[in-house]
């Protein structure tokens, strides 16, 4: 499977960068077909995904499956800030499939008429603190992340991430000034596993994702800030059979099996 989007992940978490590598995508093949999979009745070629980047461990796991059960295919991911995905494919990034971590981000891609159809919430995600392993800052609660001196990072306000931060910061009554925004969730994550943090907010499934690196702290405000994960076929995908045979995959049990063992929640 390729994973053009994975290495490096930083300079493909640009729209720009993203529709620079896509469009050179554009014109490749797999197993000598066109990337409209119109060489055979089943998916074939190549289908693009543009997906948020909390969806990285287990989209991947996916891809290489859906390669697997369909041979002559290739899934190549662009993974990222939903809100930068979204402005890619506004910008004429050519893309199959668009995976969103927000309702609210997925509206400014569907509002341009860019999906195929409606589209469906295949998964949900809730916040947790990221911190050291240890605990060493002994954080408990939200509102232990406006201690002085403590370093906390979030996303960026206008990622699906920065959003569920804020709506759960101020259903704790707590004004955090971050010492820094992240682009993306993965971003936010890497700043405390480099200990260039003391603590982050970030998704549960990318705190499980990063296994020893950092502990998790459950808090009660993260029920105030579900988000829903909404996927859809783009209007002008390149590749229209294999990319509805994606996300049939990613909405089906084998596919929700998948992603639950990720942390993510049932729809």
């Amino acid at each position: 499977m390729t994973r053009s989007a994975r290495r490096p992940r930083r300079r493909l978490r640009t729209a720009g960068a993203a529709a620079t590598v896509l469009l050179a995508l554009g014109g490749c093949s797999a197993s000598g077909t066109d990337a409209s999979g119109s060489a055979g009745d089943g998916p074939s070629g190549t289908v693009t995904v543009f997906a948020a980047a909390s969806l990285e461990e287990g989209f991947t796991t996916l891809g290489e499956r859906f390669e697997k059960e369909h041979p002559g295919t290739t899934v190549t991911f662009s993974f990222g800030g939903s809100d930068t995905l979204a402005a890619g494919i506004s910008g004429g990034a050519p893309a199959d499939v668009f995976a969103a971590a927000s309702t609210r981000t997925m509206k400014t891609v569907t509002d341009e008429g860019l999906t195929a159809g409606s589209p469906s919430t295949f998964v949900r995600n809730r916040l947790e603190i990221a911190t050291l392993p240890g605990n060493p800052r002994g954080i408990g609660s939200l509102g232990d992340l406006a201690a002085p001196g403590l370093k906390v990072v979030l996303c960026d306000r206008t990622a699906p991430c920065g959003a569920a931060a804020q709506t759960a910061l101020t259903a704790a009554g707590v004004d955090l000034t971050p010492v820094s925004y992240e682009q993306d969730v993965k971003s936010a994550l890497t700043k405390v596993e480099l200990k260039e943090a003391d603590a982050a907010v970030v998704y549960r499934t990318d705190v499980r994702a990063a296994g020893d690196r950092v502990e998790g702290v459950e808090f009660p405000e993260s029920a105030e800030a579900v988000n829903d994960y909404p996927i859809a076929l783009l209007e002008n995908a390149p590749n229209p059979t294999a990319a509805k045979a994606f996300v049939a995959l990613v909405r089906s049990p084998e596919g929700r099996k998948v992603l639950t063992g990720a942390g993510f929640l049932a729809p």
